[in-house]
């Protein structure tokens, strides 16, 4: 993929954050509305028996992919509430690796629930991790397919965010409209 700063143009990161595995994907926006991937990978944490070695290396890979691709915004999945506590912990403290790690380089933090990352996707909140990669394969045209699913994960991340905010070039020019036509009438081009 390419390694040069992308100007002017929108770039996310998406993290699924992890302590075994973080996901990680990377859209760039080319034209208004349509989004291209630039990367697609995971970051193997198993090898490493200490935490805080795992969390060290979480937050210098996080860097690494933030000064090859200069995003300016990072979509990181929420943790989702489970049984055992100790999980929840070092989950958590995965994703606040990765949030300082962004935060260390002045990206702007969106976080979403796995949930929500679904839906956004495919539709459905309940879909499958499988699901989810198939339809990032076919959004994206992705020939080889990672055989770890939380590199789709963090992909899906990104790809939620760029449905979600929408940049808005000036906040005081930004209008609301008082009923549906009005809206038609100020947004032809998203009526099909």
């Amino acid at each position: 993929m390419a390694t040069k700063k992308i100007s002017e143009e929108r770039v996310i990161l998406g993290i699924d954050p992890g302590t075994n595995i973080m996901g990680y994907g990377l859209i760039v926006e080319r034209n208004i509305g349509h989004a291209e991937m630039l990367a697609l990978g995971v970051l193997e944490l198993n090898k490493f028996d200490d935490h805080y070695t795992r969390l060290k290396i979480i937050f210098d890979r996080t860097i690494s992919l933030i000064e090859q691709y200069h995003p300016t915004e990072l979509a990181i999945e929420a943790p989702f509430y489970g049984k055992n506590v100790q999980s929840m912990l070092k989950l958590g403290r995965a994703q606040g690796t990765a949030i300082a790690a962004a935060l260390s380089r002045s990206l702007a933090i969106y976080e979403y629930a796995p949930r929500k990352i679904k839906l956004a996707i495919t539709g459905q909140g309940n879909a499958s991790k499988e699901q989810v990669a198939l339809l990032l394969q076919r959004m994206f045209k992705i020939a080889k397919m990672p055989t770890n699913l939380d590199a789709t994960d963090g992909l899906a991340a990104a790809v939620c965010h760029f449905y979600q905010k929408k940049p808005q070039a000036d906040a005081t020019t930004t209008h609301v409209a008082k009923s549906w036509k009005e809206f038609i009438a100020n947004n032809p081009k998203r009526i099909k």
